[in-house]
C-alpha cells in the first residue's frame, strides 16, 4: 500500500511538472489562437540555464529558478518579435510546419552548444532528504514540486482573472480592432502573453532537471503529453490544465506501477475517450 501511495506521490509530482510546461502553450493556443508546436524547445532553454548557472555558476538553487523563467521569457518575447508574430496570420498547417522547425533548429543548436549527453543537476541537500507527511515519507523533491505547480496555478489564475493584464488579453482574443480602438496596444500585449507562457516553460524545464533529466531531445520527448494536457483540459482554461495534468500524470504513474506491460498505452487510450468525451476539452473551449 505505501508503494503505491509513493508512486501516487510522484505521479502528483510529475502532473505538476506537465501543467507548467503545457500552461504556456495553452495561453498561446487557447487565446492567441498560435499553435507552438517549439513550446518544448523553452522548456529546454530553462532547463539549461538552470543547469549552468547551478553547475558552473554557483548560483543557489531557488535563485535559479526566476534566473530561467527570466531569461527564456526575454528569449521568447525577441522570437514573438522578430519571427513569430509573423505566423499569426497563417493557416494552422504553416504554423505547425513553422514551429516544429523551430524546435529542431533549438535542439541543433543545444547539441552544438552542450553535447548530446544528459545534463546533470546536483540538488541541494535539503530537498534530496525525504518529508514525512502523514506517517509517509516523500521525496522532499516531490513535495518541492507540488508546491511550485500549486503557487503557479494560483498566480496564473489572479493575472488572468482579476488583473486589467488578463482583461486585456481577452478583449484582443475576442475583438483585435476593438481592443485597439480603445487603447489597448494589442501587439505589445500579445508579446508580453508569448513571453509569459515561455517563462512558464522555461519554468518548468529548470525544474525537471533533476526529476526527467534533460538532453537536446527534450523538445520532443514530452511534446505529445503536452498537446494532450492542452487537448483534455481545453486551450485556454487554467483549470482544465490542472486537471488534465494531474490526471495524466496519476494515471500514467498508477498503470505503469501496476501494469507495466500496458501502462505506457493507457494514457492514449484515455486520450480516445476524452477526445470524443469532451471535443473541446475539460473546459469546453474551443482552440
Amino acid at each position: 500500500m505505501s508503494g503505491l501511495i509513493s508512486v501516487i506521490a510522484d505521479g502528483v509530482a510529475y502532473g505538476m511538472l506537465l501543467l507548467l510546461f503545457s500552461v504556456g502553450l495553452s495561453v498561446t493556443l487557447g487565446l492567441m489562437r498560435f499553435i507552438n508546436l517549439a513550446h518544448g524547445a523553452f522548456a529546454m532553454c530553462g532547463g539549461y540555464v538552470a543547469a549552468l548557472a547551478l553547475g558552473r555558476g554557483g548560483v543557489p538553487f531557488l535563485l535559479t529558478l526566476p534566473l530561467a523563467f527570466a531569461v527564456t521569457a526575454l528569449i521568447g518575447i525577441a522570437a514573438e518579435r522578430t519571427v513569430i508574430r509573423h505566423v499569426y496570420a497563417m493557416p494552422a498547417l504553416q504554423q505547425v510546419l513553422f514551429s516544429i522547425g523551430l524546435a529542431f533548429a533549438a535542439s541543433a543548436v543545444a547539441t552544438i552548444l552542450f553535447g548530446p549527453q544528459q545534463q546533470a543537476m546536483l540538488l541541494p541537500d535539503w530537498l534530496t532528504q525525504p518529508v514525512d507527511l502523514f506517517g509517509l515519507h516523500i521525496g522532499g523533491y516531490r513535495v518541492f514540486l507540488v508546491l511550485a505547480g500549486l503557487l503557479a496555478t494560483a498566480a496564473l489564475f489572479l493575472l488572468f482573472n482579476r488583473t486589467l493584464f488578463g482583461a486585456r488579453i481577452r478583449a484582443a482574443v475576442d475583438s483585435r480592432r476593438t481592443a485597439e480602438g480603445i487603447g489597448i496596444n494589442v501587439d505589445r500585449l500579445f508579446a508580453v502573453a508569448f513571453g509569459l507562457g515561455a517563462g512558464l516553460a522555461g519554468l518548468g524545464g529548470a525544474l525537471s532537471v533533476g526529476f526527467l533529466g534533460l538532453d537536446p531531445t527534450f523538445p520532443f520527448k514530452y511534446l505529445t503529453i503536452v498537446l494532450m494536457v492542452v487537448a483534455i483540459g481545453g486551450p485556454g482554461s487554467i483549470g482544465g490544465s490542472v486537471l488534465a495534468a494531474l490526471g495524466l500524470g496519476v494515471i500514467d504513474a498508477v498503470f505503469k506501477y501496476l501494469w507495466p506491460e500496458v501502462g505506457s498505452f493507457v494514457i492514449y487510450g484515455l486520450l480516445v475517450i476524452m477526445m470524443i468525451a469532451f471535443p473541446t476539452g475539460l473546459a469546453g473551449r474551443r482552440a
